[in-house]
C-alpha cells in the first residue's frame, strides 16, 4: 500500500500503529541528525530509543541505539532440492541439531571452537580486543542466540524444503553495541544536547567516538553474516545425513538490523535499518513470521520511498511481558502441535507464542509497494535458545 506522512517527516506502512511507537517515531525524526523522513515498516513496534521496524537517514552521524546492541542481526535461507514428502518425522533431529548448534545467552561452543578461530585470525576488528571478548568471540561463533532467534526447517509451496536460521553478533555484538551506547549517552549529556531520549544520542562523523564506533559497528555485522552461515553449514550436514541424501540449491543471507553508507536522491546517508532488510530491486530478503508459522522469501522492488527497504518479520503486537500474562503454555503447546520443537521448554518460550505477533499476511499485504513474495513456507521443525 501507498505510505501515509503520519507525522511531519515520517511515512508509515503500517496499517497497526499503536499510539507509543507512533509517539516513538516521532522523537526520532525530529533529530537534527536525520535528512530526510524516517520510514516506518508494517511490522513497526516500541524499540530501546528507535523503532523495531523503521529505517532512518542520517547526515554525517550514527545513533548507536538505533542500530541496537544485537549488531547485524539478520536471516539465512537456504532453499534444497529435499522435499516435503522426502522428510522423516523430525523430533528425532532436533537434539542432533541442539549439539552441534549451542542456543541461549551465553551458550558457547567451549572446546570446539577451531571455526571461531580461524575467523578471528582472518578477520581481526581494528581494536584490541581483551581475553575475554577474543574467547566470547571465538567461542560463541556458530551459536544462537536466544528469544526470537531460531534454526528452522520449512516447506514450501512447491513441497520444497528449507533450511533457516535467525541470529546475530551474539555476546561480543552486545558488549560492544552496549560500550557505544553508553558513551553516546555521556557525550550527548556533556555537550547539553538535550534529547528527547537518551538513547537516540548519536556520534557525529569526523570524531574520534564516531569512527571508533563504525569500526566495531562493521567488524560486528561481519561476524554476524559469519556466524550465521556457519550455522547454516552444520545444519545442512546434519539435516542431509539424517534424510540420508541432499544439496544446495540457493543461499539468502541478509541483516535487518544495522547501518550502511548509502546513495539516496543523490545525498550520500547512513541508512539505519532497525528491524528492517534492504529491498534493492531484485535483492531477495527472508521475512519470517511467528514460531511455527510462515517465512517468506521475497524480491524487493526498489522503493525510493522506503529507501529501498521492507519489514523484517510480523513485529510484536505484545510485549514479551504482556505476552507471559496474556497466555498459556497450553495454548502454546496447541499452537505448535504437528511440528517439531522444544517443548520441553514451553515455559520458557511462551512469550514467542503465535498470538504475540501481528498478522504475517497483513504485513505482506501492507507492503505490497516494497517488494513481492517469491516463495512462501511454513515450518515443520523450531528450535529456539532459551
Amino acid at each position: 500500500m501507498p505510505p501515509k506522512e503520519v507525522a511531519p517527516k515520517l511515512l508509515s506502512w503500517a496499517s497497526e500503529l499503536d499510539e507509543q511507537t507512533l509517539a516513538q517515531a516521532r522523537r526520532t525524526a525530529r533529530l537534527p541528525v536525520v535528512d530526510g523522513h524516517v520510514a516506518l515498516m508494517p511490522d513497526a513496534h516500541l524499540g530501546i530509543g528507535a523503532t523495531v521496524g523503521s529505517v532512518i537517514p542520517t547526515r554525517d552521524a550514527i545513533i548507536p541505539a538505533a542500530v541496537g546492541v544485537d549488531i547485524g542481526c539478520g536471516m539465512i535461507a537456504v532453499e534444497t532440492d529435499l522435499t516435503r514428502s522426502g522428510l522423516p518425522d523430525l523430533d528425532p533431529l532436533l537434539p542432533r541439531i541442539e549439539r552441534v548448534i549451542p542456543a541461549g545467552v551465553g551458550k558457547g561452543h567451549g572446546t570446539r571452537a577451531s571455526a571461531g578461530r580461524r575467523w578471528l585470525d582472518d578477520h581481526p576488528p581494528e581494536r584490541d580486543l581483551s581475553p575475554k571478548q577474543v574467547d566470547r568471540t571465538v567461542s560463541q561463533f556458530g551459536t544462537l542466540g536466544s528469544g526470537n532467534h531460531f534454526v528452522s526447517v520449512a516447506s514450501d509451496e512447491r513441497e520444497g524444503v528449507w533450511a533457516v536460521v535467525h541470529s546475530g553478533s551474539r555476546g561480543i555484538g552486545n558488549e560492544l553495541a552496549t560500550d557505544h551506547i553508553d558513551r553516546a549517552r555521556k557525550l550527548a549529556q556533556r555537550g547539553n544536547l538535550h534529547l528527547e531520549d537518551r538513547d537516540l544520542a548519536y556520534f557525529s562523523e569526523g570524531t574520534n567516538e564516531f569512527e571508533r564506533y563504525v569500526g566495531d559497528m562493521l567488524w560486528a555485522q561481519e561476524y554476524a553474516r559469519a556466524n550465521r552461515e556457519q550455522m547454516m553449514d552444520v545444519l545442512l550436514e546434519e539435516l542431509f545425513r539424517f534424510v540420508s541424501t541432499g544439496s544446495e540449491v540457493q543461499r539468502i543471507n541478509c541483516h535487518h538490523n544495522y547501518s550502511a553508507r548509502e546513495h539516496h536522491e543523490g545525498r550520500e546517508l547512513w541508512i539505519t535499518r532497525k528491524g528492517a532488510i534492504r529491498a534493492r530491486t531484485d535483492d531477495h530478503g527472508v521475512i519470517p513470521g511467528s514460531m511455527g508459522n510462515d517465512i517468506h522469501i521475497v524480491r524487493g522492488l526498489g522503493n525510493a520511498a522506503s529507501y529501498e527497504s521492507c519489514a523484517h518479520g510480523a513485529g510484536r503486537r505484545h510485549s514479551r511481558r504482556q505476552a507471559k500474562k496474556r497466555f498459556t503454555v497450553d495454548e502454546l503447546r496447541e499452537q505448535m502441535q504437528g511440528k517439531a520443537w522444544n517443548r520441553d521448554r514451553a515455559g520458557a518460550l511462551l512469550d514467542e507464542i503465535p498470538g504475540a505477533y501481528k498478522d504475517l499476511a497483513q504485513v505482506m499485504a501492507d507492503q505490497s509497494d516494497l517488494v513481492e513474495a517469491e516463495h512462501t513456507m511454513r515450518e515443520v521443525l523450531n528450535y529456539k535458545g532459551s
